[in-house]
């Protein structure tokens, strides 16, 4: 059984017989006593986000999960209906699973889907960047950036020479815009 000097970011781990996913982590040695691990988590069937601390050498229960790349095909509910492409194999991945990222999700998009040992969803990830078309454009957020809607209605800051129509690369994690892209 492994333990707290083995936590990494994106680990899952069994906690109260719960699953969770590291988003964060960190350590604090005190001048006296043992190295305490304050790890920030996120339920895996709830979403719901907790931070959980351990003293030094306390045991955990990593769960190994796998991934498959699927085809995002559509939405039904509260999910996302989508289909391995080699076995063709459609899945439904509950929306939670990708957060605020979901804004930049787009119809046949390749997201990485990861699952427990009982192969349920458990979470999920759009491409690091992907490649939008700029729609309508706000003027004002500032001196050098101005607001542009992309996609699903989803809202990015773009530098003053972009124009509507454009295509451009941004960051899904965080939103920022990156380049243009020539077609």
């Amino acid at each position: 059984m492994a333990t707290t000097s083995d936590i990494y970011k994106g680990a899952y781990f069994r906690h109260e017989n719960e699953l969770v996913l590291v988003m964060e982590y960190s350590h604090i040695t005190p001048g006296k006593g043992n190295t305490v691990y304050s790890v920030k988590c996120r339920n895996v069937k709830t979403g719901k986000q907790k931070e959980i601390r351990f003293n030094s050498g306390d045991k955990i229960d990593f769960v190994r999960v796998e991934f498959h790349e699927l085809q995002y095909l559509y939405e039904e509910g509260d999910s996302l209906v989508c289909m391995n492409q080699v076995s063709f194999e459609q899945t439904s991945v509950p929306k939670f699973l990708l957060g605020d990222n979901i804004k930049f999700l787009a119809e046949s998009m390749i997201i990485k889907v990861y699952f427990d040992e009982n192969n349920e969803p458990i979470n999920a990830e759009l491409p690091k960047h992907i490649e939008v078309i700029i729609g309508d454009i706000e003027m004002g957020a500032g001196k050098a950036l101005k607001t542009a809607s992309v996609g699903n209605g989803a809202k990015i800051l773009i530098p003053l020479f972009v124009e509507q129509g454009e295509k451009v690369r941004i960051n899904t994690e965080t939103g920022e815009y990156l380049e243009r892209v020539k077609d």
